[in-house]
């Protein structure tokens, strides 16, 4: 059984934290370890993400200096992980029980290096508000109109990541997307298992529900990481913006 290496980036998610990181001790998937990145200035939350963490001896909790952003924390967590597989959860996401068990099984099976699940999408409440179907997504312009890898369902193979030396880049949202663009680039395929393993919350008052700041990063994704032109850039996020908006 392959270790997997759970990374968690913690900021102002006093909230959900708790049943987040619980629902990875649940796993029928045992050989994990759990790495908490506190990205918060916070001094309570940082006590109250260390007593959870002493829930299990598999948790870590690594402390940012500084407020990095979640793409930052998150290649820390890459970089301090020993797992073969690394496996990207969100502070106010849930899994499944089996979402370890059955999604590690689905890519030894077929030999993926990547992969990602469906999902459903819920409210602060709990309430399933929409969903997500997974598909294979095997080249780069599947991706560039729509992006429909929910980062809470992604697992992959740390070495890919280390052998083309693949960051999250310093933006505010979208950052996953840059991550899954430059992956693609290097003709990695995501394959999608059908299968709804994660709650992906929908919080009003996080960074990815700002309009404003989503139409800034993702002009950003397009002219500065994928090098498009201006008129090129624009396109691609009206297209994107559009295909959002048919989603909701």
């Amino acid at each position: 059984m392959d270790l997997v290496s759970v990374i968690i980036p913690y900021y102002k998610k006093r909230n959900f934290v708790r049943e987040t990181i619980i629902s990875v001790i649940n796993q029928s998937y045992e050989n994990f370890e759990v790495l908490v990145i506190f990205d918060d200035t916070n001094i309570n939350d940082y006590e109250y993400v260390k007593e959870i963490g002493k829930l299990d001896n598999r948790i870590k909790i690594l402390k940012n200096d500084r407020n990095l952003g979640a793409g930052f924390s998150r290649n820390l967590g890459i970089r301090k992980s020993s797992g073969k597989y690394i496996a990207f959860l969100d502070a106010d996401d849930i899994w499944s029980p089996d979402k370890l068990k059955n999604q590690i099984s689905f890519m030894s099976k077929n030999n993926y290096k990547i992969s990602h699940t469906s999902y459903y999408i819920i409210n602060e409440k709990k309430k399933i508000i929409g969903h997500r179907k997974a598909r294979d997504l095997l080249s780069i312009n599947e991706v560039l109109k729509s992006c429909d890898i929910g980062l809470s369902t992604v697992i992959i193979e740390k070495s890919i990541i280390i052998k083309n030396k693949i960051e999250f880049p310093k933006i505010n949202t979208k950052e996953d997307f840059v991550f899954w663009l430059m992956l693609l680039k290097k003709e990695y395929k995501f394959y999608g298992y059908d299968k709804y393993l994660t709650n992906w919350t929908d919080a009003k008052n996080s960074l990815s529900s700002s309009i404003i700041q989503k139409l800034g990063d993702g002009f950003k994704v397009y002219y500065y990481y994928m090098n498009f032109n201006i008129f090129k850039s624009i396109y691609f996020l009206l297209c994107l913006s559009l295909n959002y908006l048919k989603k909701k």
